[in-house]
């Protein structure tokens, strides 16, 4: 992280505490989401509500999974929204849970239009305990430092001067006022349910059903992050959602130290000019006017979104089987949007998406398999230390430093590797 800040809390958590949150929290969110879709062109929306109804047996019921995990499809000014059941996170369960709504939702036509969203929420059913207020101000706080970077990579639209939907249903421009710094999570809380200017459940960040107790803890704990756009790709909703979660868990480690703060004022206010330039209401119909968002502009983003992934890498690694990071690494390079603007249909965005996730019988996947064969072919070679050729190869295969050192460390692992001085480059063993 750069310029890292942290800043003193009323009641960070003692490590012990840190670690029983970050198992617990673990243990009881649930992530559940809201899909919203428009019906296919001159098909009217009861009939398409009905459709969708039928193919996706919603259950009606929170303690009732159901055949896709669908709580209720219900109607709404774009269409239709569909309720995805929170359910505890396992990638593979859940890729494939999103992959048979999607697969619905492509055969109708369904369209993810400006005026659609996609919304994660991070449900605890069964906690018995309020949450310490120093989890959910780091948790805040995250979210605000890295907020353009985060509506950038969760972007959905189709053309370069409208990456984004509109800001009205998901604005950031009370959260860059409020720091739990000076205010306590409690007293935002109160803030923004009395706005005038947003209007309370169409933040950037919801906290509208927060409940707090006479000590400012928080139980129920129930956050709702308004900001993605629509997103009919299942491998990128799965990523998305733990990185959600990642963000989480991150949260209870940084409440051992205090308060992160959102940085120095200069970068906190490019961060603003950012988020204004990528979420505002100057576009045609429900977009936002992204045209100022150049390629210099979206290097700067994506500077920022590898920063990120850098300080939650260590969180991943405590999700089992989860290629949730190499998937996100991978919308970092190109996000939805970018993916769109190119001229790639759902169906291939979700192939190339997916295709970060496939590993074979030996726990590679086509990441690994193109550096293994790099090192067995010697191209990558004459470099001057190992440092500098891990800083040649995490960029040739679109990884964080980070995630490029778990992959060695696994291809060391199954074969051995070591730096050859003569050639420069590294070389297996076996």
């Amino acid at each position: 992280m750069r310029d890292p800040i942290i800043l003193n809390h009323r009641s960070p958590l003692l490590p012990s505490t840190a670690r029983y949150w970050k198992d617990l929290l673990y243990r009881v969110t649930k992530v559940g989401t809201e899909i919203e879709v428009a019906p296919p062109k001159r098909v009217k929306r009861e009939d398409f509500e009905a459709d969708v109804q039928t193919a996706l047996q919603p259950s009606h019921d929170f303690a009732c999974l159901g055949t896709h995990g669908v709580l209720d499809v219900v109607a709404e000014h774009c269409g239709v929204e569909i309720q995805v059941i929170g359910r505890q996170p396992y990638f593979r369960t859940l890729q494939s849970q999103y992959a048979s709504i999607m697969s619905f939702l492509h055969r109708s036509g369904a369209r993810p239009r400006a005026t659609c969203g996609l919304h994660f929420h991070l449900l605890t059913p069964g906690l018995a305990e309020p949450v310490p207020e120093v989890i959910v101000a780091n948790l805040w706080n995250l979210v605000r430092r890295y907020a353009p970077e985060l509506k950038f990579l969760t972007s959905g639209g189709d053309k370069r001067e409208t990456l984004c939907r509109r800001r009205n249903y998901n604005s950031h421009l009370e959260m860059v006022q409020h720091s739990p710094v000076i205010m306590t999570m409690q007293e935002i809380h109160r803030t923004l349910k009395n706005s005038s200017a947003v209007p309370e459940h169409q933040n950037f960040l919801n906290l509208e059903h927060l409940q707090f107790n006479a000590t400012g803890d928080i139980l129920p704990f129930h956050l709702e992050f308004r900001f993605p756009d629509a997103d009919l790709a299942p491998t990128s909703v799965t990523a998305k959602t733990f990185l959600f979660m990642a963000l989480l868990l991150k949260a209870v480690d940084l409440g051992q130290y205090g308060v992160i703060h959102v940085g120095k004022i200069r970068p906190w206010r490019r961060k603003i000019e950012l988020l204004n330039l990528l979420s505002n209401n100057d576009g045609n119909l429900a977009t936002s006017d992204t045209s100022g968002v150049t390629n210099a502009v979206i290097e700067e983003l994506q500077q920022g979104l590898y920063e990120l992934l850098d300080l939650l890498a260590p969180t991943f690694n405590y999700f089992v089987d989860n290629p949730a990071l190499p998937v996100l690494t991978a919308l970092v390079e190109q996000p939805i949007s970018l993916r769109r603007c190119a001229g790639y249909d759902w169906a291939e965005i979700e192939q190339t998406l997916s295709d970060r996730t496939r590993l074979d019988d030996v726990g590679f996947d086509e990441t690994d398999r193109d550096m293994m064969q790099h090192i067995d072919l010697g191209d990558w070679g004459q470099f001057p230390s190992l440092e500098a050729w891990c800083w040649y190869a995490a960029r040739e295969l679109y990884l964080t430093p980070q995630n490029l050192e778990h992959r060695l460390e696994h291809l060391d692992t199954m074969r051995g590797i070591r730096w050859d001085t003569t050639q420069g480059t590294l070389v297996f063993t076996s």
